[in-house]
């Protein structure tokens, strides 16, 4: 399946340490690369005009992140009271999804590492939210991606068999109060660390689904060039190192329809396994082992993205590249929420990292 670049542009940026450095700071300060300092601190939704003295618990830990707290979940996880038909599970969210993810789990996991759906999902948590910047009244992640006709359009191809399972869990699971909106993100986050070598990203859930059909013209395409995007993901509140962050997901992705010709053909050399791989490969070239996107070349050898992009393709570029692709992302998964006051975090119920 194809896997779009959801990227990310440049906006005022606030210099911030990713966490995990370590020593690799002195070494990055020394060459004069301080890509890594720079990521997007900017609020979203009603964050940008609650004061700090109304903030829940919920809320002020959404804040943290977005303005450079680390998203990255830690090993607490859960252990449900009873069956997920039991009255005390039914008196639980975090029951609820405990079951939910068990799930999803099921189906995102082989033996090889995360499978064809798991890879669909992480591409499906970002189609339904990028349709949202800050010129739009509504559109992000509302679940409107399978709510409406979303679907149909031809930048959303190849989402189909994730789009038709989705919609299977929720309707198997609607009953107990879950919303559209949550569920796809709750299972790109599932699919993420259910990737070998993937982050456990922190999760919140409460968002309001929407059944209008999200903007038109918002996601990026893999024929655009570096600037294009980075133009693009800027009214989406992302800097030029969140983009470079973000298209790391290209890691765990294969393709369908950017070159039919090599239908399954994956953008690096171990799409079940969440590494740093892709920016390797991708630097270095070979478009007969992997099929390089013209987007993510672009970005690799584009002024204002190609430092970040060798970063992460080094030696320590893992340990860099996961905190870094988890903020964004957790970003990406709240773009368009306008209660995030009021969300429930459920991280302990993820799966732990592999």
């Amino acid at each position: 399946m194809k896997i779009s670049t959801l990227l990310a542009g440049i906006v005022a940026p606030q210099a911030l340490a990713y966490p995990g450095m370590g020593n690799t700071m002195a070494e990055i300060q020394a060459r004069g690369d301080h890509a890594l300092q720079r990521r997007s601190t900017e609020l979203l939704g009603d964050l940008t005009t609650t004061s700090d003295s109304n903030l829940t618990p919920q809320g002020s830990a959404i804040k943290s992140i977005l303005q450079g707290g680390s998203a990255i979940a830690n090993s607490n996880t859960y252990n449900p009271p009873g069956k997920l038909t039991s009255d005390a599970c039914k008196k639980s969210v975090l029951c609820i999804w405990y079951y939910i993810v068990q799930d999803l789990k099921t189906t995102f996991t082989d033996s090889s590492g995360c499978t064809d759906l798991g890879r669909g999902a992480i591409r499906q948590g970002f189609h339904d939210a990028a349709t949202w910047d800050k010129h739009s009244a509504y559109g992000g992640a509302d679940g409107s991606l399978l709510l409406s006709n979303e679907l149909d359009r031809s930048d959303n191809r190849g989402l189909e068999d994730i789009g038709a399972q989705t919609k299977t869990w929720y309707n198997k699971y609607k009953s107990y109060g879950i919303g559209m909106a949550d569920l796809i993100q709750t299972a790109a986050m599932t699919a993420t660390v259910c990737c070998p070598g993937g982050p456990r990203i922190r999760l919140f859930i409460g968002r309001k689904d929407d059944s209008r059909a999200g903007p038109t013209g918002k996601l990026p395409d893999q024929s655009q060039d570096a600037k294009a995007l980075i133009d693009l993901f800027a009214a989406k509140t992302f800097t030029s190192n969140d983009l470079v962050a973000l298209v790391g997901a290209h890691t765990a992705a294969t393709q369908k329809y950017v070159d039919t010709s090599r239908s399954g053909a994956s953008q690096d050399t171990t799409p079940s396994v969440w590494d740093n791989k892709f920016y390797s490969e991708t630097i270095a070239g070979d478009n007969k082992t992997i099929l390089i996107f013209h987007s993510d070349k672009s970005i690799s050898n584009y002024s204002a993205t190609k430092d970040q992009f060798k970063t992460f393709a080094g030696s320590n570029g893992k340990s860099l590249w996961s905190p870094a692709y988890a903020q964004a992302y957790f970003r990406m998964s709240l773009l368009g929420v306008n209660n995030l006051n009021n969300l429930t975090e459920i991280t302990q119920v993820l799966p732990l990292s592999q």
